[in-house]
């Protein structure tokens, strides 16, 4: 009997997937851990992976063409078997779902309509059907409404010519009223050649994409529901620099200052638990463990693979994997595992110029932290005036889990760790 596949969540924030490339056709045969299709989610491009064994009947879903969660994509049964009751049985309930919802929707938006046009049209005719009035000087047949707004802008009744009844100013008239250029006037303005330069007005709708929308969502609803709050500290990096410098020497791997802020952070989180938390709503969960999450950028978006037990790595190691994860995120290979379970987010962008910045709060951590760059600036050092490398951090705190002070005392132990990075090592 012929059997439905429907299109899977592929990850917790997943609602559609755009499908990229199909992999078998219709008339294929195909079993259990065939790949049908890659698919493109809010975070990354997975495999779809077949469940069936039998004949690919139909597809549902054309490349390109995106499909909710649940949606029937293809049919997989008998070769020459009938699908077209299932599939049509699939499509009635669909329909009737469709009907349920609008329902109410229909039947309470109908009267606001109308409700809204008859408001806007009695105003309107409240403004047109004004009574005359007739100036004191002159005896010009105009509107209260036009003889206000002339008055509004300094305008004098006589100068205009009204389009109403009998030659009655009414408000467009006000609008549309261009003062005369008196010949003195014109006299004492230069006389300008006004160039007309010809164009054409374009513009490209770009379709958004399906991690696009995912972002769109989760900060949207982060940045409006969760009270953010921000704290901003300044790093001298001159030891950091050095430290660098020497275990760059010796290492298997190109440690970064990124590199250095994972793990400064790391063992910071490890003194202040209360910064590794997530609000819940009824609850706080104070993470044991420490899961970094790192931003990075790629092509239309932005994700978020996941250091796992952060604390316990050594900068090495965090390189690595950092260098690793990287990758793969701009290729969109991550599978889901490694960009969920963060506990606390880093988002640097310092290597592009910016001096510092504010992020918006990565769910479900209460804190991310912003690494701006490293600038050459004047500081004060044994009382006299020297060049120093200065980087700023700024941590956006959610207020609902953690208190100003609970981040300050934070702040205070990452910086001890990078302005003197030998502490990292012990």
């Amino acid at each position: 009997m012929a059997e439905v596949i429907r299109m899977p969540r592929m990850s917790d924030t997943m609602t559609e997937g755009t499908f990229v490339e199909w992999h078998k056709k219709v008339g294929d045969t195909v079993k259990s851990g065939d790949i049908l299709a890659e698919v493109e989610t809010d975070k990354a491009t997975m495999e779809l992976e077949n469940y069936v064994k039998g004949t690919l009947l139909y597809i549902g879903v054309e490349k390109g063409k995106s499909a909710q969660v649940d949606q029937v994509i293809a049919i997989v049964g008998k070769e020459g078997e009938d699908f077209n009751a299932l599939l049509e049985s699939e499509k009635s309930e669909k329909k009737e779902e469709k009907k349920e919802e609008e329902k109410p929707t229909q039947q309470e938006e109908k009267p606001v309509e109308k409700t809204e046009e008859k408001v806007a049209e009695k105003k309107e005719e409240a403004v047109e059907q004004t009574k005359e009035i007739i100036s004191d000087d002159e005896r010009i047949k105009a509107s209260p409404l036009a003889k206000k707004i002339a008055g509004d802008k300094g305008i004098k009744l006589s100068d205009v010519s009204g389009s109403g009844p009998e030659g009655r100013i009414i408000k467009k008239d006000i609008e549309n009223y261009v003062p005369q250029t008196t010949e003195k006037a014109e006299q004492k303005m230069p006389v300008m050649e006004i160039r007309q330069y010809v164009g054409e007005e374009s513009y490209e709708d770009i379709p958004v994409s399906q991690m696009r929308k995912s972002i769109a969502n989760r900060l949207a609803q982060s940045k409006y529901s969760a009270p953010h709050f921000y704290l901003t500290v300044s790093i001298n990096m001159d030891a950091a620099i050095a430290a660098r410098k020497a275990l760059n020497a010796v290492s298997p791997v190109k440690i970064s200052f990124n590199d250095l802020v994972v793990k400064a952070a790391a063992m910071a989180l490890r003194q202040h638990p209360n910064v590794n938390s997530s609000w819940l709503g009824d609850k706080i969960r104070k993470n044991k463990h420490i899961h970094i999450g790192v931003a990075v950028a790629i092509q239309d978006g932005l994700v978020v693979p996941v250091i796992r037990f952060a604390d316990n790595k050594s900068l090495v190691e965090i390189a690595m994997e950092t260098n690793d994860l990287g990758t793969r995120a701009k290729a969109r290979k991550l599978q889901p595992q490694e960009w969920e379970g963060n506990t606390f987010t880093i988002s640097n962008l310092g290597m592009m110029g910016i001096e510092e910045f504010t992020a918006i709060i990565n769910p479900p951590d209460a804190c991310i932290l912003a690494v701006g760059g490293i600038n050459e600036v004047p500081v004060v050092k044994d009382g006299a005036i020297a060049i120093g490398n200065i980087m700023k951090l700024t941590m956006s705190c959610d207020h609902r889990a953690v208190d100003g002070s609970v981040g300050a005392q934070f702040l205070q132990t990452l910086k001890q760790y990078l302005e003197e990075p030998v502490r990292m090592l012990l």
